[in-house]
């Protein structure tokens, strides 16, 4: 178990590309956000749910926006907050959409964090921020990016941090097929991978 970190569950999306609450869709017998939560919880003693507005039928503690329309970083800053409120240090952000993601990566991702303020995987050239660490100390700098008047994006928040980055060649020795980062944003996603 990890824990010196509060992992939070990013549940906070409008799915308008799948045109449903995506958090809502069912794999088997779980919901997208039961399966994400259930993985979180094989790893962190702590699993805290982000959310625009709190939602019904959740054990979990929640926590809201406190900036509108400021998408994924407005849910970070929100659990940077809570782990700042509880001394935490580390805060693992996952995507509820990323049902797949495997003990193995993230213990693997948290070997890491010594020395930086992020870890964050790159998969296929890109920064995957939504299967990454944040140290919690790195709220100051996320709050002035919503406050600002620049990007409210958690791409050009980790521009702005000290990056572990973890390219796909370290990845693939803990996730050997990379399925931690499938990522189902539309229905097409879901016809895909059988869903």
């Amino acid at each position: 178990m990890i824990d010196d970190c509060l992992a939070i569950v990013m549940a906070g999306g409008e799915s308008q590309r799948m045109g449903c609450d995506k958090a809502t869709l069912l794999i088997g017998e779980q919901t997208l956000l039961q399966h994400a939560i259930g993985n979180m919880q094989k790893v962190f003693s702590q699993v805290t749910i982000s959310v625009r507005q709190p939602r019904a039928g959740i054990s979990l503690p929640q926590v809201c926006d406190a900036y509108a329309d400021a998408g994924p970083l407005a849910g970070l800053c929100a659990g940077l907050e809570r782990a700042v409120q509880t001394n935490t240090p580390w805060v693992f952000a996952v995507a509820t959409d990323m049902p797949f993601v495997k003990p193995a990566l993230v213990e693997y991702l948290a070997q890491q964090r010594q020395g930086y303020q992020a870890v964050v995987p790159v998969v296929q050239g890109h920064p995957q921020p939504l299967a990454a660490f944040y140290a919690s100390g790195c709220l100051d700098q996320v709050q002035g990016m919503l406050r600002g008047n620049g990007k409210r994006s958690l791409r050009a928040a980790i521009e702005r941090l000290n990056v572990r980055y973890i390219d796909e060649s370290e990845l693939m020795e803990s996730d050997g097929d990379l399925h931690s980062f499938i990522d189902l944003d539309t229905l097409q996603d879901l016809a895909r991978h059988g869903i």
